[in-house]
């Protein structure tokens, strides 16, 4: 095949899997999108394509240590820069972004994969990143244990002045259960904790609550405005 054709080629299917990649981040509403992980996975093989072939074209007696992927290998540690842009610590240790900096990373592996010509490898890369960020969530949900089906869901209170903060605790890992529930309640655990006294004697909580996959954060917001003596409350879904 002809080198300028062999090099299209590679780029356009390149751009393909990485098209398949930021659709199913968009539809996410993620960070890496449709045009970054196009950029991403074309960027990446074209490099790839110039440093094995440069090797081809350069390499002799002059060169004797010139190595085909050596321009390749800098991507991996380069894309990490952009991977490191889309995550976010919000508060805690609570951290979001993490898969999309993981997808952003390999969007630069199927990049190298399709430029060194291994283009099966790489759509069953494609097909099984596509099963493991979509499918196999929804199993686990459906058929594992349930430490595995939670979220986490950060809760700002604010008290009015000298009430025992530790009745509110106890009301909030354990909500009285209503008859529109199951006769068990959501099993919720405070993760991380801050209190903090205002200036006019109130206090504000801030927390992380760790809740099951149903416990919706609405359910959590209802349950904390109806315990006796809280004034606000804030509930943000990390």
């Amino acid at each position: 095949m002809d080198f300028q054709l062999e090099s299209l080629m590679k780029l356009l299917v390149a751009m393909l899997f990485g098209l398949f990649i930021g659709i199913d981040r968009q539809i996410k509403q993620k960070p890496l999108g449709i045009r970054t992980s196009m950029v991403i996975s074309i960027a990446s093989c074209l490099v790839t394509v110039v440093s094995i072939h440069a090797f081809d074209k350069f390499a002799g007696p002059e060169h004797p240590n010139m190595d085909p992927m050596r321009l390749a290998a800098q991507i991996v540690s380069g894309i990490g820069f952009l991977g490191a842009g889309v995550i976010l610590r919000r508060g805690g240790d609570a951290i979001s972004g993490l898969t999309s900096a993981a997808l952003i990373w390999t969007a630069s592996g199927i990049g190298i994969a399709v430029g060194a010509g291994f283009y099966i490898e790489a759509a069953y890369a494609v097909i099984l990143l596509m099963f493991a960020v979509n499918l196999v969530p929804h199993l686990i949900r459906s058929l594992g244990p349930e430490v595995l089906n939670k979220h986490e869901v950060s809760v700002r209170i604010i008290m009015e002045a000298n009430f025992v903060l530790t009745e509110v605790i106890q009301k909030i890992e354990r909500p009285q259960v209503s008859s529109q529930r199951s006769t068990r309640g959501p099993s919720r655990a405070i993760r991380r904790m801050k209190i903090k006294d205002l200036e006019d004697g109130r206090q504000m909580i801030d927390m992380v609550i760790s809740a099951p996959d149903r416990d919706y954060a609405t359910e959590i917001y209802y349950d904390v405005k109806k315990i006796e003596h809280v004034m606000s409350v804030e509930v943000e879904q990390l």
